[in-house]
């Protein structure tokens, strides 16, 4: 069987609309805009290149990356006017790729049913679409993509552990405001002392400073995750052991056992607290060594006391 062609051009416009994904409409309002460049005119007809081709594709690229028409505009014609596009287009899919390393899944209502007690729950399934936790499947009513199933494996085992749905998607909403006011901070900060010299607004980037920008985001996107893990695990492990010591220490006098409170503490110390335990550990050090001195403090009043009254009764 012989093998159909693709056409080459010169193309009609029916021809590059098929080809693009575009419609006809679209491709005028390009023109309109001067987003794309207009046709050569030969007798009457209007002849398109590949060069309009490649531009639809660019066009349509940056629609899906969120950009607006206008920001495009900007972008196309400083590539047309020699400042490069190219360095640029790959910031963009570098800020725009994952930021991490899950693969999503997919999973059928049946599946999300049995892992979550075998009962059917609509309000909760809508709850985790409208989260983003899960993402209805094209085409298929019974099946949804999970973008992270690490995270549904954990709200898997809370509801086992006895949490109920709704306390879980309250959790994650609290959670994610929490998580996206980190991330925001992170990126001022990081903008700030690092990508403000490449990215500075008055003027757009060459491609050699849109690459290094990008290679900057390679190499700084874990760290974010690995500050917050570790801080974290921090957190986690000094609130645990308070919480803990507060339901199996009830009658404890010390300050463990009454919640916490910020003290300050002069820099200089903390320093040297974290020389010595690390960073992780500071804390819980700070706060076992408070403890002792305490309890080493009570006992010395007991003696103290004890002593005082054996002098007395010597006396008598």
């Amino acid at each position: 069987m012989t093998a159909i062609a693709s056409p080459r051009p010169p193309y009609r416009i029916e021809t590059l609309a098929h080809l693009s994904g575009a419609t006809v409409r679209t491709i005028r309002a390009y023109q309109d805009r001067g987003l794309l460049p207009r046709p050569e005119r030969k007798g009457r007809a209007n002849h398109y290149s590949d060069a309009h081709l490649a531009r639809l594709h660019q066009i349509a690229a940056l629609l899906d990356r969120g950009y607006t028409l206008a920001s495009i505009k900007e972008l196309l014609d400083a590539h047309d006017t020699g400042r490069g596009l190219g360095g640029v287009l790959g910031l963009v899919a570098e800020v725009d790729g994952p930021w991490t390393d899950e693969e999503p899944a997919r999973v059928s209502r049946a599946e999300l049913t049995a892992r979550f007690g075998g009962v059917p729950d609509d309000t909760a399934i809508a709850d985790a679409v409208a989260l983003g936790v899960l993402e209805p499947a094209p085409g298929d009513d019974g099946a949804f993509l999970v973008p992270s199933p690490q995270e549904l494996a954990v709200a898997v085992e809370l509801h086992a552990a006895g949490v109920p749905l709704g306390a879980i998607t309250a959790h994650l909403r609290e959670l994610r405001s929490q998580v996206e006011h980190i991330a925001s901070r992170f990126l001022e900060f990081t903008a700030e002392h690092v990508f403000d010299r490449y990215l500075d607004g008055a003027h757009r980037p060459t491609d050699a400073d849109a690459a290094e920008a990008a290679s900057l985001v390679r190499r700084l996107r874990p760290l974010a995750r690995q500050t917050v893990d570790a801080e974290l695990a921090r957190a986690m492990r000094l609130f645990a052991t308070l919480h803990l010591r507060r339901h199996l220490g009830s009658d404890d006098p010390t300050p463990a056992t009454t919640g916490t409170r910020s003290v300050a503490i002069p820099a200089e110390t903390m320093q040297a607290v974290e020389r010595l335990v690390g960073v992780e550990h500071a804390a819980m050090f700070l706060t076992l060594a408070a403890e002792r001195e305490v309890r080493a403090r009570m006992l010395d009043g007991l003696s103290s006391s004890h002593g005082s009254a054996a002098d007395l009764d010597e006396r008598r």
